[in-house]
């Protein structure tokens, strides 16, 4: 609701009194996505990740930027390219999918009952747990490799990975297709 009440602010141009970015640098800040490439239905999200990191920054007790609009700029432009590097992962993720897909499955009504309830089963997993499910079955990465790249303990990646297969297993009983 808080978030909901500072965006109406920050469009009728009323600044919240706690707020680390002035109207001007999150004009810059839009800009910089948007010339970035990122989307106009994600260019708040990505304000308010420069926020986040600006209020982060504060809270660990660093200094605040000399220039709070270039720092914030650099990290609206870093953003842009965190959101390309998604963006060509996933598309390279579902040609890998799509290319198993006609390689290792026929296509006939098991197989499309099965992808399905897969599908389902993972939309309905907490994020981390969808995050390695998939880093490991999908972009065959091992763990320690999972591990380093979510900056993570391999334990941690090991009981995610054992808690989504449970989670998915006891899915895949419950709609009766395995």
């Amino acid at each position: 609701m808080a978030v909901l009440r500072r965006k109406a602010r920050h469009v009728e141009g009323v600044q919240e009194p706690d707020d680390p970015l002035d109207v001007a640098q999150e004009r810059r800040v839009r800009a910089v996505l948007a010339l970035g490439g990122v989307p106009q239905s994600d260019l708040l999200d990505g304000v308010q990740q420069v926020r986040l990191r600006l209020l982060e920054r504060a809270a660990s007790g660093r200094e605040a930027p000399r220039d709070v609009s270039a720092w914030a700029a650099v990290v609206a432009s870093n953003l842009a390219m965190d959101w390309h590097r998604a963006k060509r992962r996933q598309e390279r993720l579902g040609e890998r999918l799509a290319s198993l897909r006609q390689h290792e499955h026929p296509s006939g009504e098991d197989s499309s009952v099965l992808s399905l309830a897969v599908a389902r089963g993972l939309d309905e997993l907490p994020d981390a747990l969808r995050q390695v499910l998939v880093l490991r079955f999908y972009a065959d990465l091992p763990v320690r490799g999972i591990a380093d790249e979510l900056g993570i303990p391999e334990g941690t990646v090991k009981s995610r990975l054992h808690s989504a297969v449970r989670a998915l297993r006891t899915r895949l009983h419950e709609d009766e297709v395995v």
